[in-house]
């Protein structure tokens, strides 16, 4: 018996690296997982794994920033499943560059994915976290947000920014319905970290040296196994926070 049996879940971004690793991890706990994502084999990938885990996992092919697409999605995953319990916002496609050199649609890229996206998941999931009593919202932001040097992550950083401050808005309104939501800020070996740490192997262990526990977390070990525990009944009095999953890195006074 896992400590998610009957919950489920949805995963943006879920068919690599961190949304994998935290779909992987759920899913270990026997929650059953609407994995989402846009690359269908990615996907089936993803959904191979859980099984391997002994959990349900159904892939559902979506671009997030397609925002009207968003409320039907959630009514289909919820028919399917029988309702929503968890919703991880981890997908995110945008630009990182100078202000000066970036153009308006590069920088609207992130609020698209981000902010954007999320809020039209957490609104969609509402309804259907209330039936079942409340439920749990784990949105994604970054340190970037806090980094002692914001340049060329301006874009990046506002759009996080701008979850962060709506999960805390989320966790204040809705926590009468039983709803919590936090985010989390993790560092994490995904594949687009793997291959510039292999093709930088120098700039990456000075990045490494600058944890304090002194490695890149694990998407799944890491970064997942948190996300259990932060949607489990021990932190049931933890709601609109932000938690850094970056083994010391960053400072969030």
């Amino acid at each position: 018996m896992g400590s998610l049996d009957g919950k489920v879940a949805i995963v943006t971004g879920a068919g690599q690296g961190v949304g994998q690793g935290i779909a992987l991890a759920l899913a270990s706990e026997g929650a059953a997982i609407a994995v989402l994502g846009r690359t269908p084999a990615k996907l089936e990938a993803t959904c191979e794994l859980i099984a391997e885990r002994g959990a349900r996992g159904e892939a559902f092919a979506c671009d997030v920033r397609d925002l009207e697409a968003v409320p039907g999605l959630v009514e289909e995953i919820a028919g399917r499943f029988g309702g929503i319990d968890i919703l991880v916002n981890n997908a995110y496609t945008g630009a990182f560059g100078p202000l000066l050199e970036m153009s308006d649609a590069d920088f609207h890229k992130g609020f698209h994915s981000g902010p954007f996206a999320a809020f039209a998941f957490m609104k969609a999931c509402h309804p259907h976290m209330k039936r079942r009593g409340g439920g749990h919202i784990v949105n994604l932001v970054t340190s970037a947000m806090v980094r002692w040097d914001p340049q060329t992550y301006g874009a990046y950083a506002a759009a996080k920014q701008a979850l962060r401050s709506l999960t805390r808005t989320a966790a204040a309104e809705w926590g009468p319905d039983g709803i919590r939501a936090n985010s989390i800020a993790p560092h994490a070996l995904s594949p687009g970290l793997q291959r510039w740490a292999e093709a930088f192997p120098e700039a990456a262990e000075e990045f490494r040296k600058t944890i304090p526990l002194g490695y890149i977390g694990d998407c799944e070990e890491d970064i997942g196994r948190a996300v259990v525990a932060l949607v489990q009944p021990g932190l049931r009095y933890l709601t609109g926070a932000t938690l850094p999953l970056d083994g010391g890195q960053a400072y969030f006074g």
